[in-house]
């Protein structure tokens, strides 16, 4: 199902067609973009049967590439990094990448975020972040995040984070930040222009700054979300309708005051 244009969207990936190149081990959803009013990000969905994919190339954008399940390597300009499920990879501009898929019974699925026009990195080199290794914190009300990367992490232009809702619905709220984001697992309502929509594993959302919405669980268990916003900064910082607060001293890191 797919909603909006240029006012925010919800998509599910598996609506969208594969496309591959020739004998190519990858195949390609591009998911959400500049035609849905998504200026700063790509959203694509990479899946590699068995074996080495051709080269991808980053060109002028930085791209997260987050490991949604298999295993593999990523090799970025010959230097080889070995991936699992929940692995994030951050490659730089003007990189050449490839994935490498030696299993036999699964495929390496990937959620690659492309940042168009980034900020200057330290260096050129990759960065390998483990959501293992990253600390839990608090956002709004029970919900929790988790940096895979931000400013501190690696990757001055965005964050990226795995949230985790439980079951219910905040009240309304908007961000001020711009922000892609994928379900890795739960069920749940996208509120927003008006429309109810429903989510699942592989649905895909983009937020402009300022978009009222709901993102409601409505399943049984926890709600995982992998979401990406720029400018970089924390995943607590929201405000409700009226431009109040919606988190707490209490709640980690500082958010910035609504202009």
């Amino acid at each position: 199902m797919s909603t909006g244009q240029g006012s925010g969207v919800v998509r599910d990936a598996l609506d969208v067609p594969e496309r591959r190149t020739g004998n190519d081990a990858l195949a390609v959803r591009d998911v959400i973009d500049a035609g849905d009013g998504c200026a700063p990000f790509t959203l694509r969905v990479l899946r590699a049967v068995r074996g080495r994919s051709f080269e991808q190339r980053t060109e002028g954008s930085e791209e997260l590439l987050f490991v949604l399940r298999g295993a593999g390597e990523v090799i970025i300009d010959d230097v080889h990094v070995a991936v699992g499920a929940q692995t994030g990879v951050a490659v730089r501009p003007r990189a050449r990448y490839e994935l490498h898929n030696e299993s036999v019974g699964e495929d390496l699925e990937v959620l690659a975020v492309a940042l168009h026009d980034p900020e200057p990195a330290p260096d050129d080199a990759p960065v390998v972040s483990r959501l293992a290794d990253a600390e839990r914190r608090a956002a709004t009300g029970a919900r929790t995040f988790r940096i895979v990367f931000d400013a501190d992490h690696g990757c001055p232009s965005a964050t990226q984070f795995v949230g985790e809702i439980p079951v219910g619905a905040a009240p309304e709220h908007y961000h001020l930040y711009e922000e892609v984001i994928y379900v890795l697992d739960g069920t749940g309502v996208m509120h927003m222009n008006g429309r109810q929509t429903p989510l699942r594993a592989g649905s895909c959302i983009h937020l402009p700054p300022r978009k009222v919405h709901i993102l409601e669980n409505s399943g049984p268990d926890v709600m995982r979300v992998l979401g990406v916003f720029r400018p970089a900064g924390s995943p607590a910082a929201a405000f409700y309708p009226d431009g109040t607060p919606a988190y707490t001293a209490d709640e980690t890191q500082a958010a910035p005051a609504a202009p």
